[in-house]
């Protein structure tokens, strides 16, 4: 059984605590319906990049905007949440492995599709 290193827990701790953060907390209306889909910390522990996948696309600009308007609030209920000797510095970014994901998916279907077309021609 592999085991974890003390930052992968801390990452995945860091991303349940912002998740509640942003669902229980944080009361701007801009901020809508968002997923934490990754923590990446730095190995020093005191810089964590939160990678997030809003629910809606063409407002991106916005949740983004707001969620380092309040960045400053989410560092510090999280410094309340989570015990660490530094509460890391929090950046946010937009997770787009999801939109790539579906697009791939969209490319594999569309080979299948024409890759069977070739098919029943050539059985004919």
């Amino acid at each position: 059984m592999e085991s974890f290193k003390r930052a992968d827990r801390i990452e995945e701790l860091i991303k349940e605590e912002i998740a509640y953060i942003l669902r229980e907390d944080v009361k701007d209306p801009r901020i809508g319906m968002l997923s934490v889909t990754k923590v990446k910390l730095t190995p020093d522990l005191r810089h964590a990049h939160i990678y997030i996948s809003p629910f809606k696309e063409e407002e991106v600009d916005a949740i983004l905007h707001c969620l380092k308007n309040a960045r400053g609030f989410i560092q510090k209920r999280l410094g309340r949440r989570v015990q660490l000797r530094y509460t890391p510095v929090i950046e946010f970014h937009i997770d787009d492995s999801i939109k790539y994901g579906a697009h791939i998916m969209e490319i594999l279907e569309k080979l299948k599709k024409d890759h069977g077309d070739d098919e029943d021609e050539s059985a004919s």
